[in-house]
């Protein structure tokens, strides 16, 4: 078989499998509008709490209209019961209560110690819990920066210097600039390689696993264009359509991405090579997606994990694609300073294209008619 007709045979035994299908293209597809679905608002919005007022003074009712006021956090319930306000949280009426204990407006105007504020969270989401706490550091520490005037009115004359935060990269600040940009090119990787790992496994089952030169690089070709498919799908339309910040270097992009789809594709046709059916390579290789995640460094960083992680976590392609990929994408990264992982992906494309081959290659003579 010719390289094109193998080619040719690969793509259409694609489009031809329900599997194949919905787990190489269909799947990247649904992931592209479901995944950053709960990211929606980029960052928690006006999360429930209730607030024990036990001061009942114009200073803690200003404190609770200004709470009421931020993005992060709504006032469901003013109270002076302190375990109605437990109940409610524990029935999951409200995710935090904040006490504003008795005698605050006077230690403020005295200027001394003895009263304050308390905070409890539901810390089941930490994420939600954080932001409740930051918002009600910001209204205290706002208070703090206020005068109590005679009367009890607030003197809202903040400091001369105002301090202006301004993201560089994800200038919206939330979680879905964030986080897509690296869950991206998981989705890429595992797709492809569920796919090409099928095709094997299948293949195998079948007796026919072994491939001429020009068969194999034909197959390789074909999920390696897959690849590529997706990853200038999602990374070009999809971003664009969700709202990603995207400060891209196109050109580099172009490079890397066959690289990264060209090894993600060795691998799977090497793994894939080893089951003995093709279901196995989604009972075996859909547990390593979350894994694979954190191996990135993109929630914490390889440099802090234990070295013998760190050292197989670059044995992964999408731990070197999301290092070359982010700033590429992201931050308008050159060639040069995405070296490191974009030699690895190189690394990596050669290694396992090598070991593939060497594993397929059906070295038995020809037969001469």
């Amino acid at each position: 078989m010719t390289f094109d007709a193998a080619f040719i045979a690969t793509w259409r035994a694609i489009l031809t499998s329900r599997t194949l299908l919905s787990t190489m293209l269909l799947a990247v597809v649904l992931y592209a509008f479901y995944y950053p679905a709960p990211y929606a608002h980029e960052a928690p919005r006006k999360l429930p709490v209730v607030v024990v007022d036990q001061d009942a003074s114009a200073l803690s009712r200003a404190m609770i209209r200004d709470l009421d006021a931020t993005r992060a956090v709504h006032v469901v319930a003013v109270t002076g019961d302190q375990p109605a306000a437990r109940g409610d949280m524990r029935s999951g009426k409200a995710d935090g209560i904040i006490l504003i204990s008795d005698g605050l407006e006077r230690q403020l105007r005295a200027g001394t110690a003895g009263s304050g504020i308390a905070v409890w969270v539901n810390a089941t989401y930490l994420l939600r819990a954080s932001t409740i706490g930051e918002a009600v550091t910001a209204v205290i520490q706002d208070i703090a920066k206020t005068r109590l005037l005679p009367g009890g009115q607030l003197d809202r004359g903040g400091p001369p210097v105002t301090v202006v935060e301004e993201p560089l990269f994800n200038r919206t600040g939330g979680y879905k600039g964030y986080v897509f940009p690296s869950v991206a090119v998981i989705i890429i990787q595992q797709t492809l390689l569920f796919g090409a790992a099928t095709f094997m496994g299948g293949r195998r089952r079948l007796g026919c696993w072994r491939m001429r030169r020009a068969e194999f690089g034909g197959t390789l070709a074909a999920f390696a264009s897959v690849g590529m498919l997706g990853c200038y799908f999602l990374f070009g339309l999809i971003f664009w359509v969700q709202g990603v910040p995207v400060d891209g270097n196109v050109p580099g992009m172009i490079l890397v991405v066959p690289i990264f789809a060209t090894a993600v594709a060795a691998l799977g046709l090497l793994a894939g090579s080893t089951f003995d059916r093709a279901e196995r390579a989604i009972y075996i290789l859909g547990p390593t997606s979350v894994p694979f995640f954190f191996l990135t460094g993109a929630t914490y960083p390889l440099d802090q994990m234990p070295r013998f992680v760190a050292a197989f976590a670059q044995l992964i392609p999408s731990t070197a694609g999301v290092h070359a990929f982010v700033p590429l994408n992201q931050m308008r990264a050159s060639i040069g300073e995405v070296a490191n992982p974009l030699l690895t992906l190189v690394v990596l494309a050669v290694g396992y294209a090598a070991f593939a081959y060497l594993r397929l290659i059906d070295r038995s003579p020809r037969r001469r008619g």
